[in-house]
């Protein structure tokens, strides 16, 4: 079979990663006169490398990210509460395999959005599931369930990833009604899953954003005694980058 032959069936058969890979492999192959085992190898891992590739990327797509920050662009050099060893406890994703809720909690401009959608993309690259949306939009979407008749497909939606980040929480109060959507959100899942916050507030201060008294003590009971909690002072990141980048100018 000539190699034009061998790509066209690539192509067909959408081994695109193969496809991709197959010129260099070959040069490579007749250059070092590797054996047809290790040149298959190659190609094999070329597709597997493609396939997973793939697959990351639309878990990443389908998280709805509005940044795509990484662990490695964390600027330590900000005169901020968090350590290492808490970044390194978030990389781990341990809290995930346990099904722990994960806690955020620090004034505007600490990091915290940036955090979440760090662990995010890196729980996506690991191969799990994630979904991503500020409180804002998570009550609007709940109220349009709700009046179109959806809310427990919708309820069915938020508790499949395998990591739900609510981002802001706090920033807007939660009447009965939401409160008690909040709540089941949680209790579905509660098994195998985590749910990330960002928040501003305290855990013992959440029955300020949270009408009733009852249900605002049942999700703090939910995440009080399971949550790996952060809590980040400091200075804002907004104003350590303003500041480097007004040196940068000065100094060109």
């Amino acid at each position: 079979m000539s190699t034009a032959v061998a790509k066209n069936l690539m192509v067909d058969m959408k081994l695109l990663g193969m496809f991709a890979a197959f010129d260099q492999a070959m040069t490579s192959a007749t250059r070092d006169q590797t054996s047809y085992t290790e040149f298959l190898d190659t190609l094999l891992q070329a597709e597997s490398d493609y396939r997973q590739e793939r697959k990351t990327d639309y878990r990443i797509k389908a998280a709805r990210f509005t940044l795509r920050p990484a662990f490695e662009d964390i600027d330590f050099t900000a005169s901020r509460s968090i350590s290492k060893a808490q970044i390194k406890e978030l990389y781990s994703l341990q809290w995930l395999n346990e099904g722990r809720p994960v806690l955020l909690i620090g004034q505007t401009g600490v990091g915290k959005t940036f955090l979440a959608q760090a662990t995010g993309l890196h729980a996506c690259a690991c191969g799990k599931s994630v979904l991503y949306m500020n409180i804002t939009t998570w009550l609007e979407n709940v109220a349009l369930a709700r009046s179109s008749g959806t809310y427990l497909r919708y309820r069915d939606k938020l508790a499949k990833p395998d990591v739900l980040i609510l981002d802001d929480f706090g920033m807007r109060k939660l009447s009965s009604i939401e409160a008690q959507d909040l709540c089941e959100i949680l209790e579905e899942r509660s098994v195998a899953k985590s749910t990330v916050f960002t928040t501003q507030l305290p855990l013992d201060h959440w029955s300020e954003v949270i009408a009733d008294p009852v249900i605002a003590d049942a999700i703090r009971d939910r995440l009080e005694h399971a949550a790996l909690t952060i809590h980040i002072t400091g200075e804002s990141y907004r104003g350590v980058k303003a500041r480097k980048l007004a040196s940068k100018k000065r100094d060109g």
